[in-house]
């Protein structure tokens, strides 16, 4: 996918204000539009103006944009860093991926997650919008709940037409056995709504911090556990340490690289838990010294084993 710079494609400076932006769009739109122009690619650069204008009039894409964009040139391969989105906050009104599968993939890949179109209600009473915002916890915290403050950037417009982002932290009760994709909700904490209507919520959409020893799939945790060839060849007992206590779990004698272990209700808790999941991985320890290369000769001579045998 390569990066697209939607300033180019509006002619406009990236301190552009709402109304440069405005009148470069409607310049653009007069001369691409497919039913008046003449250009022989007026439908393809229409659809780009378009794409760009949805980003760059809108502060909150804009602001997003503005920082994943940083130090990338158009054209150039790009991939969205995993959370790149992180601590802003959206409102109500972002793209759904039908729609958002009109523009670009690029765009697809940015915002076609954000939002949805949440307004209720209509006249002179209506709810205001949801908010939506990804949040990034630790694997911990899904063991033990948790309260977390969070700081949440809103970008909006100055009366200049430039794009700031207002912060505001919040204190957030983590839920015990919280998962990956989880949204928590925060009465209230959306938009104002209008003519005494209720405020709009804030949608927080749960994530996990990379962890160095597990990886999570719904409510199983996945681990990776190294053993002594000796240890997989006669069995052993190994205690775990867990983002909560431990476990000890039993290796089988005659255990292989690859194969999987499950111990049940290990994983995250919850009605019923998720499991723990053992990959194990047999490690040679490496012949460097007289006495290791001694007992691998030893080994050679009198086990006879094959381990291509049959193949």
């Amino acid at each position: 996918m390569e990066f697209k710079n939607y300033y180019d494609v509006l002619g406009v400076a990236r301190d552009a204000t709402a109304d440069d932006i405005k009148k470069a769009f409607r310049k653009l739109a007069r001369k691409y539009h497919p039913d008046v122009s003449k250009e022989p690619d007026a439908e393809a650069r229409m659809k780009e103006v378009n794409e760009a204008y949805a980003v760059l009039s809108d502060p909150e894409k804009r602001a997003a944009y503005d920082q994943l964009s940083q130090g990338y040139r158009p054209g150039q391969e790009f991939r969205p860093p995993p959370g790149w989105d992180a601590g802003f906050e959206f409102s109500g009104h972002g793209f759904s991926p039908h729609e958002a599968a009109e523009f670009s993939d690029f765009f697809a890949e940015l915002f076609g997650g954000l939002g949805g179109r949440t307004r209720h209600g209509g006249g002179f009473h209506a709810r205001g919008e949801d908010h939506h915002a990804k949040i990034y916890l630790d694997l911990e915290d899904a063991y033990r709940g948790a309260t977390r403050q969070i700081s949440l950037r809103a970008p909006r417009l100055d009366p200049q037409g430039h794009v700031v982002l207002e912060s505001r932290t919040l204190n957030v009760k983590i839920p015990k056995g919280v998962r990956e994709g989880q949204t928590i909700r925060l009465a209230g904490q959306g938009s104002p709504g209008i003519g005494g209507a209720p405020a709009g919520d804030l949608l927080l959409e749960v994530h996990f911090q990379p962890h160095p020893r597990f990886r999570v799939d719904g409510r199983d945790l996945f681990m990776t556990l190294p053993l002594a060839p000796w240890e997989a060849a006669l069995g052993t007992v190994i205690p775990i340490d867990l983002p909560e206590g431990s476990v000890k779990v039993r290796i089988p004698p005659g255990a292989q690289s690859g194969q999987q272990l499950r111990v049940r209700g290990k994983g995250i808790p919850a009605d019923p838990p998720g499991d723990l999941l053992l990959n194990l991985q047999v490690v040679v320890p490496p012949a460097d010294t007289p006495r290791a290369r001694e007992l691998y000769e030893t080994m050679a001579r009198e086990l006879a084993y094959d381990p291509r045998a049959g193949r």
